[in-house]
């Protein structure tokens, strides 16, 4: 009708529906990404959850997300008090000294330039030339650094609403199931859906568990041995690492910049002992404990990994980055799927009947 191709139509209907709910989810990924991390930070709690619920009396589910809220908030607020206390000392004392460290990279004494075959002195020789360039945006960006440090508090009201939208994710986890698979009639579609959900479910509890160990393992490991070998503002680079340590590859390059750039600004005489050290971790971590931690379906190569992580960020800045891999993860299970059953219908339709 009217020269119109009916399935052209209709392919350039449903591209039309595709990017309209793209342009929808990019309109809204802030909420998403609230939604995201509350089901992650779900998802490490789930495990506890369920254990408390098969052993208390009556398997009362309440009583088991009551039971693991107490202990979360006791060991939050222990951590915050413990060590965030020690952080923030740290945190301003380097605030204090950063201008005279940058006005020492400026004009540094005469002593620094003894041993030119030094790594500190190839370290603070690159520093210096960096401040010297950038020496007027560096202090200027203080300020900057300050109010977007205090804006940023003005959203704690979502650090608040991630255990809470957590606490419904966990409590009705199971109708919410239920009636997304409601939405199929019984058939193949959904049994599909129903074992991409399970195969969703186990990867999401192993990934997010994954990393908390993770974290924890790099951030023990850098506050002993910093601490031990001297280094400035040892808590607080290792409180630094751990939450880059959410974002593969990417964020452990960034904290170890930051480390070293810190340590070397500080005056720390032992460089080649902290990069050793940090290169012997890292590949502790990276080739050892992650491959026995981390399940078969987040292994991805390296490059899939840093483009994720970089257009994560072009999308959605640092939650952006961090839920770039489980995404990743996600569609490769999707299409595993889908592959899966196109082999399937292949293998049916040339079968030779039998007789």
């Amino acid at each position: 009708m009217f020269g119109i191709n009916d399935r052209a139509a209709r392919t350039t209907w449903t591209v039309f529906l595709v990017l309209l709910a793209v342009a929808i989810v990019y309109s809204i990924k802030e909420t998403l990404f609230l939604f995201i991390i509350s089901l992650l930070f779900a998802y490490l709690l789930w495990p506890l959850v369920n254990i408390l619920n098969r052993r208390l009396p009556g398997k009362s589910r309440n009583l088991a997300l009551a039971i693991v809220y107490v202990i979360v908030i006791g060991l939050l607020f222990f951590g915050l008090f413990e060590i965030g206390s020690q952080v923030a000392a740290e945190a301003g004392a380097l605030l204090n000294r950063l201008p005279d460290l940058l006005a020492k990279l400026q004009h540094p004494p005469p002593a620094a330039a003894e041993h030119p075959n030094s790594l500190k002195y190839t370290v603070l020789a690159e520093l210096q030339r960096l401040v010297s360039e950038h020496s007027q945006q560096i202090i200027s960006a203080i300020p900057h650094l300050a109010v977007k440090a205090v804006s940023a508090a003005r959203d704690l009201i979502f650090v608040v609403l991630v255990p809470i939208l957590a606490f419904f994710f966990l409590k009705d986890g199971d109708q919410m199931e239920e009636l997304i698979l409601g939405l199929f009639p019984e058939g193949f579609r959904r049994k599909q859906l129903q074992e991409i959900g399970a195969d969703l479910h186990v990867m999401l509890a192993q990934y997010v568990r994954a990393l908390v160990v993770l974290a924890a393992i790099a951030f023990g490991a850098y506050a002993a041995f910093f601490s031990l070998i001297g280094v400035p503002y040892a808590i607080l680079l290792a409180a630094i690492d751990f939450p880059l340590e959410f974002i593969p590859i990417v964020g452990p390059f960034v904290a170890f910049v930051i480390i070293m750039l810190v340590a070397a600004l500080s005056g720390f005489h032992h460089l080649l002992v902290l990069l050793a050290f940090i290169g012997l971790f890292r590949l502790a971590q990276d080739y050892m404990m992650q491959p026995h931690i981390m399940s078969a379906e987040m292994t991805m190569h390296p490059l899939i990994i840093i483009f994720g992580v970089l257009a994560g960020a072009e999308i959605g800045g640092v939650l952006g980055s961090f839920i770039s891999i489980p995404a990743l993860a996600v569609l490769r299970i999707v299409y595993l799927h889908l592959r899966k059953r196109r082999v399937v219908l292949t293998r049916e339709v040339i079968a030779p009947p039998r007789l």
